[in-house]
């Protein structure tokens, strides 16, 4: 097996999707330069950070985490490019699983009952073929040992994009765009939600709306990558 994985190397070079860099044998979608200089967030060891304060006053999140911080052209964003629109599913489960090992020494999430990927619209699922937040995920949950949940919260309306609306834009954009399909589910639980980017927070403050109906629950929030300042 070992020499069949060089002779394809050697005819579909493997490269690091955030550099272009080629990748060493023993690395894996991210070169080992980019995963030590990547700009992280360390959010999970500050409960009073940037995310945190996006969110103050608007909803009540016993944490805000995100693994990277974004910025325009750079690294992350290729990253994200990848895949959204390079069908890198499996990429997006291992950078849950790189941002699980950094949670895990922190023991951030430890009384977490549930994950939850923010869902995507039937039709736009259709279309993309899979949902880069249930494969962040997927990633999260495996290291963390949670159960994830894909049935008790759905998107019920389809939106457009989100990426070029002004604040306000894409607020009214999701506003009632979530509803919940088994509320005896989520009861008492602490959920964390997961999304791909947060950029105004308006996505989460809709999946909020939607949530906060279920008695007792408690909601923490994950992504990828954390954008609101660059893209409000």
């Amino acid at each position: 097996m070992t020499l069949i994985n060089d002779f394809m190397s050697l005819i579909y070079p493997r490269h690091c999707e955030a550099c272009g860099n080629g990748l060493f044998k023993q690395e894996a979608y991210i070169c080992n330069y980019c995963k030590l200089n990547l700009p992280k967030s360390n959010y999970h060891k500050n409960s009073q950070n940037e995310l945190s304060l996006t969110f103050a006053g608007r909803v009540p999140l016993v944490n805000s985490l995100c693994f990277y911080l974004f910025e325009k052209s750079g690294k992350v964003q290729k990253l994200l490019h990848a895949i959204k629109y390079q069908n890198q599913k499996e990429l997006a489960q291992f950078i849950g699983e790189l941002y699980a090992q950094d949670l895990i020494k922190e023991k951030t999430l430890d009384d977490i009952d549930v994950i939850i990927p923010i869902p995507l619209h039937k039709n736009k699922l259709k279309l993309r073929g899979f949902n880069q937040s249930e494969w962040f995920a997927k990633g999260l949950a495996k290291m963390l040992k949670k159960p994830m949940d894909i049935i008790s919260f759905e998107r019920r309306q389809e939106t457009s994009t989100q990426t070029k609306k002004k604040k306000y834009q894409r607020w009214e954009n999701v506003e009632g765009i979530f509803s919940i399909n088994d509320q005896q589910a989520l009861i008492n639980k602490h959920v964390l939600l997961v999304d791909d980017v947060i950029t105004t927070g308006a996505t989460i403050e809709a999946a909020w709306l939607a949530l906060k109906e279920v008695e007792g629950i408690k909601v923490s929030v994950i992504s990828i990558a954390f954008a609101a300042r660059k893209l409000s």
